[in-house]
């Protein structure tokens, strides 16, 4: 990791929050405000000006010290970035990041107007055509096939093989996932115990969720799935988890993603989507595939 030179980051920007007034609250304005005071930035500030333009999504929901990590500098500069603009700190330019991030993924209503448009090609204000059924099973198996094909491609077969022995070793599995991959935590609760394994599925309706955690011992795991909007029930039992020293395997769908960063084993999974849908065909053929693997090792295992 890069050292900040001395008094390098010192200086602040002569357009900060005194100069500029109110702050963005929307990530445009924001990014706007970052192109517009690069120039006036010492280096290291100017790296995350750079870092954070690139690549909002990790900033939105990356860890301080991993993001200074990847921008080459240090988690103070991050901070120092943050207050420069205005911000209270870093937390709080993060919230903006956040807030795009999870407006990418369009409440069920706007995906359902997306999807009309694409079937009949309506135009703006345009009163879409009956839906097709048979065109949109068209178009959702055509999107489940490009992810699993693009799952066969790039899964990395060494994270799964470790993934599978860290499971098998464990006492007790615990499951993560809510929401939109509820169903496959589900399918790998039913799976793991019809093939014998012992697991629990953490119990959110309940609210029992984070007591089940605390009794994880070391010689169990966690294993925990979300994507783009993660979370942040999942990501917040498996920081308990992990910090606890509880080994937990991810299924998760970028590098940067705040699972990734926390996992002792990830592995990534692309869902394609048609008008903001997302199937979760190739989670579900990787987490098929976990199932039978691990207990196929623990059968493996125990043969004299």
């Amino acid at each position: 990791m890069s050292q900040d030179a001395a008094g390098q980051d010192a200086e602040v920007d002569p357009g900060g929050a005194e100069a500029g007034g109110s702050i963005p609250r929307d990530f445009k304005s924001l990014r706007a405000l970052i192109v517009a005071r690069r120039e006036m930035l010492p280096k290291r500030l100017i790296q995350v000006a750079d870092f954070a333009v690139e690549h909002p999504q990790e900033i939105a929901f990356g860890r301080v010290a991993d993001l200074a990590q990847q921008a080459g500098v240090q988690p103070s500069t991050l901070v120092r970035f943050a207050q420069t603009l205005g911000y209270a700190g870093f937390s709080d330019l993060q919230a903006v990041f956040r807030a795009h991030a999870r407006q990418r993924w369009p409440d069920y209503r706007e995906r359902l107007q997306a999807l009309a448009v694409i079937q009949d090609g309506a135009g703006p204000g345009e009163a879409p055509a009956a839906p097709d059924a048979g065109a949109l099973l068209h178009g959702f198996l055509h999107a489940a096939r490009v992810s699993i094909d693009h799952l066969e491609q790039t899964i990395d077969h060494v994270a799964l093989s470790q993934a599978v022995e860290l499971l098998a070793g464990a006492r007790t599995i615990c499951l993560l996932g809510v929401r939109r991959v509820y169903p496959v935590v589900v399918y790998l609760n039913y799976a793991l115990q019809t093939l014998g394994a012992r697991c629990e599925l953490a119990d959110h309706a309940g609210g029992m969720a984070r007591r089940q955690v605390e009794l994880l011992g070391a010689d169990d795991a966690v294993l925990a799935v979300s994507f783009t909007p993660y979370a942040s029930e999942t990501l917040e039992l498996a920081q308990q988890a992990a910090a606890a020293g509880i080994p937990v395997v991810a299924i998760t769908d970028s590098p940067f993603s705040p699972l990734a960063q926390l996992a002792r084993v990830w592995m990534e999974v692309a869902e394609t989507d048609l008008g903001g849908f997302r199937s979760l065909s190739a989670t579900l053929a990787l987490a098929t595939a976990l199932s039978v693997a691990l207990m196929e090792h623990r059968s493996a295992a125990s043969v004299p």
